[in-house]
């Protein structure tokens, strides 16, 4: 009797209504919306702002062939013209040889970590890369500055930049590296050993190439952090005008201290220069990520 009744009632109920409920979450995901492309547009603007007015600003000048042909040698604040080839090259060759240092360092630490890392050795590292991430640009300029030329009474040159942008590039390195390994399935590893390969060789022909692509993103953010820097540049490799390929001795231009001359000149000459070599930092950089987004598509395992 009872299972009839209760049949009974369950034939007679009436479907839930879950209209109420739909409208509410059809009208939170609508707010949600809302808020996140406002978030959006409030983050974009002033990067798309700052780009408008570099543009704007120095754009004229790197339509000009001698712009990139040209060194600033002999050209002074009220004079129009020169170049930015003495600070393009400067700031390539520091960037190429801080980063041959930074990312064999900056890889096999984080080979070390992920792959082998146990006991207070591991820790240790990790520790210490941490701190290095928190370091701000001027202290380690002022540490190489320290050791070199208080300590041992060497004069500055660009090598001893390389050497402080080495301290900020090699963190970023191995903590984008590392968190690329870690992604890496653990069953290529675990194939690869079945078949009798050894650990060292697993991680040289399958961890690293299956990682390659966010290892070279971390490298790129690595490199550049590391060109638009100014602290160090201006502490240990002082600013030229003349075209300089010696790392050892002398000083060497880069688009970072090209931006830092002249500041103190209201003069129009030189508020253009200003602007130009911003905008061609800002090119390099972009045409370096391009260039390592084009290289890791064509690395694919």
């Amino acid at each position: 009797m009872t299972t009839v009744t209760d049949a009974a009632t369950l034939s007679d109920a009436r479907p839930l209504d879950l209209s109420g409920k739909s409208g509410s979450r059809a009208a939170k995901n609508s707010i949600a919306t809302v808020v996140m492309s406002l978030s959006f547009a409030i983050a974009v603007a002033p990067l798309a702002w700052i780009l408008w007015t570099v543009a704007v600003k120095g754009g004229h000048l790197l339509l000009n062939a001698s712009w990139w042909t040209n060194s600033q040698q002999g050209i002074t604040a009220r004079r129009v013209g020169g170049g930015a080839t003495h600070a393009i090259q400067g700031t390539l060759l520091q960037g190429a040889v801080t980063a041959a240092i930074s990312v064999p360092i900056g890889v096999l630490t984080a080979v070390y970590l992920v792959e082998y890392g146990r006991g207070k050795l591991a820790r240790v590292v990790s520790f210490m890369v941490d701190i290095l991430t928190g370091v701000p640009s001027i202290v380690a300029g002022l540490f190489i500055y320290s050791v070199f030329m208080t300590t041992f009474g060497m004069q500055r040159a660009a090598i001893f930049v390389c050497l402080a942008l080495t301290l900020l590039m090699i963190p970023t390195i191995v903590r984008s590296t590392e968190e690329m390994l870690k992604l890496v399935p653990n069953e290529l590893r675990e194939a690869s050993y079945a078949l009798g390969v050894p650990k060292w060789k697993t991680i040289f022909s399958i961890v690293l190439p299956t990682a390659f692509s966010g290892i070279v993103t971390g490298i790129l953010l690595g490199l550049a952090r590391i060109m638009g820097e100014t602290a160090p540049l201006l502490i240990l490799g002082p600013y030229t005008k003349a075209i300089a390929s010696d790392l050892f001795s002398g000083n060497m231009a880069t688009l970072p201290t090209m931006i830092n001359q002249d500041r103190d000149q209201a003069l129009q000459p030189a508020v253009d220069r200003i602007w130009a070599a911003s905008l061609t930092l800002i090119v390099l950089i972009l045409i370096l990520n391009l260039l390592g987004r084009f290289i890791s598509s064509r690395s694919k395992v």
